[in-house]
């Protein structure tokens, strides 16, 4: 008997099902680490929901040149990704039925998402002319703010 598939299936369960003494910020803040290559304690992830979609920044609290890099490759390659529908990342930190992620992911084709580098960190900014979209945005961005807790704000 293979016992490969049993241990990868609790090993999962470890780690996605939360600790009954965690709150669901911690257990996102763990997550995040699996994702997210630069310090949680060294930045902040801000939301901004605007008319047309939204902006997505991370900036670093002191400038450290190391984490300042590790935030804009990362929010590089997510941009790439939400670009094609791919919001694999957020959906392994939040769960796969995060608000507006389905949504987004089906409408990518008509999200224009655009990554540009800031002086302490970078940002990701999405425009879409479809309302469904823009509350999907809107819906998501909630969503990620409530689960970072202090570690985001809108």
């Amino acid at each position: 008997m293979n016992l490969r598939p049993l241990a990868a299936l609790a090993i999962a369960a470890a780690v996605f099902a939360p600790a009954s003494a965690q709150t669901r910020q911690q257990v996102i803040r763990e997550r995040s680490t699996h994702i997210m290559p630069f310090s949680m304690d060294a930045t902040m992830h801000q939301f901004r929901p605007t008319k047309t979609g939204g902006l997505m920044v991370v900036t670093v609290h002191d400038g450290d040149a190391r984490q300042v890099a590790l935030v804009r490759a990362h929010l590089q390659k997510e941009a790439a990704a939400f670009a094609l529908g791919n919001y694999a990342d957020p959906a392994y930190i939040h769960g796969k039925n995060m608000p507006g992620l389905a949504a987004l992911s089906a409408g990518a084709k008509r999200i224009a998402v655009r990554y540009a580098p800031l002086a302490e960190g970078a940002t990701i900014t999405f425009q879409t002319a479809d309302p469904r979209l823009i509350s999907a945005l809107h819906r998501w961005f909630a969503a990620q703010v409530s689960d970072h807790g202090h570690d985001a704000m809108m």
